[in-house]
């Protein structure tokens, strides 16, 4: 049995409890049609005004430009994103294209957009690890970015690889079954009164 897939507390759709953040790797690349269908399904995530304010830029493996995406990602995270079929870098625009003024759920859309490309992968078969472990400055140096544009996250993708070809301690995390907090940590019930009880 996989490890990563969790024993949930109520019945969840395969899609979510198969969708892991994995960092081991095959070789075999992802089709670019098989990837722009990802990207569809990004762009069909809700967003405030349908502003739509993720914007993303790739490289596949063996292309010249994925090496720009790795060198702007953090120690942890780089010995094994660089054995990804793609790297994504997520972005989102901060301004609304009609009149100019602050979007404050352009990071929210942009986060709703990159779990619909993940889902998507999920049920393609391939995997994913969106990484918070990158350097904002280079990746502005490196991608020449507008004022107006938020490096999110990077993304790598590929097909699921063995656990054993990555090095500690990520071989160890690989296998660690995943844990989430219990529903009454974060979920409360209100009452007109304003008390509130745990789920």
């Amino acid at each position: 049995m996989n490890p990563k897939i969790p024993q949930t507390q109520y019945p969840l759709h395969e899609l979510i409890t198969h969708r892991w953040s994995a960092r081991s790797f095959a070789g075999r690349p992802i089709e670019e049609e098989v990837l722009h269908g990802l990207f569809e399904a990004a762009s069909w995530a809700a967003s405030s005004m349908n502003e739509q304010p993720w914007v993303y830029r790739y490289a596949h493996r063996d292309e010249e430009a994925f090496a720009q995406f790795a060198s702007c990602l953090l120690p942890g995270n780089k010995p094994w994103a660089q054995n990804a079929a793609v790297l994504i870098l997520s972005l989102a625009r901060k301004n609304f294209t009609a009149n100019g003024k602050p979007n404050r759920h352009a990071l929210y859309d942009t986060g709703s957009a990159n779990t619909n490309l993940m889902l998507q992968a999920t049920a393609n078969g391939i995997l994913g690890h969106q990484m918070g472990g990158f350097d904002p400055a280079l990746t502005r140096e490196v991608f020449q970015l507008e004022d107006d544009v938020e490096p999110v996250v990077f993304i790598a993708l590929g097909y699921p690889g063995a656990p054993e070809q990555l090095e500690e301690p990520f071989r160890t995390r690989e296998l660690t079954p995943r844990s989430r907090k219990a529903l009454d940590e974060f979920v409360f019930k209100q009452s007109a009164d304003l008390s509130v009880t745990k789920a």
